[in-house]
């Protein structure tokens, strides 16, 4: 097991669609990074910066996704679902008051994920909002495990550092004496993603560790608890930007929920990656 000595959060700039993030990557931790460091990247960061966004509010929604706003959303989960799951009061009020326009929302989910994770409460099929502009949602990488390699192989070339990379995500994994479940598409090879809300569910209901979740690994072999570890912990030292959700995301900016822009989100203090450094011998 690899002993961690100690991470930091690197801020960048804000990074839009179409940003050249190898480049970014490299420049912020040009004179921070060392040999044997980790290097964790925001799924979400990278996401975005590839322009791998759909704009909601050109979304259709069907019969299906706007019966699972008007209803699903406003009284199965903060009535019967969010209390069994121990959800705070303050999403409890959220869902309650969840918008009609949400469907919208759903029917990405629900083409994107399936069914099981357009009855998520959030995060739907890994499916995000926040820190995202107007109505932009970002979608999950479909070639995680490739990007971390392009990102190990631009430090490699242009800084000489041995460092390993991995991509994570806020999204929670569970843990079960050494058998890691997760509800969100896509995890890192050994997690098992498997019943979208039903997964969700389980994990909180049998108050399961939860952590967040690696996506993909580059630069040396780590075992899947050590890297549910890092992901845990440069969760825990990036912070949030905007918001850890849409309303919090809003309520920073004082706006309506899609009334975000591009230029709020350029004023905040961003910080998609974070070294995490192991002990020396």
């Amino acid at each position: 097991m690899v002993k961690l000595h100690k991470a930091f959060a690197v801020a960048t700039q804000y990074w839009r669609p179409r940003e050249d993030y190898l480049k970014q990557i490299v420049e912020a931790i040009e004179n921070k990074v060392k040999d044997r460091d980790f290097v964790a990247i925001s799924e979400k960061a990278i996401s975005t910066a590839i322009g791998s966004l759909v704009d909601e509010s050109l979304v259709q929604p069907s019969w299906s996704a706007r019966f699972i706003a008007k209803y699903w959303m406003r009284f199965v989960w903060p009535y019967i679902l969010g209390p069994l799951c121990r959800l705070r009061r303050k999403t409890i009020r959220r869902l309650r008051a969840y918008p009609i326009e949400g469907g919208a929302h759903k029917q990405v989910a629900l083409i994107h994920g399936g069914f099981l994770q357009a009855l998520m409460q959030g995060s739907e099929g890994a499916i995000d909002g926040s820190n995202l502009p107007y109505s932009y949602v970002s979608l999950p990488l479909d070639n995680a495990q490739q990007i971390a390699e392009k990102i190990h192989q631009q430090i490699m070339s242009k800084l000489d550092r041995r460092v390993t990379v991995v991509i994570v995500d806020t999204d929670k994994t569970y843990s079960l004496k050494g058998f890691h479940f997760t509800p969100r598409p896509k995890p890192l090879k050994g997690i098992h993603s498997f019943g979208g809300f039903l997964a969700y569910l389980m994990g909180r209901v049998l108050k399961l560790e939860k952590r967040a979740t690696p996506l993909a690994v580059s630069g040396s072999k780590v075992t899947i608890e050590e890297a549910i570890e890092i992901a845990k912990i440069a969760n825990r030292s990036r912070g949030s930007g905007a918001g850890r959700t849409v309303w919090d995301m809003a309520k920073t900016f004082r706006v309506p929920l899609t009334n975000v822009t591009w230029e709020m989100l350029d004023e905040v203090k961003h910080k998609p990656i974070v070294i995490i450094r192991p002990e020396r011998e």
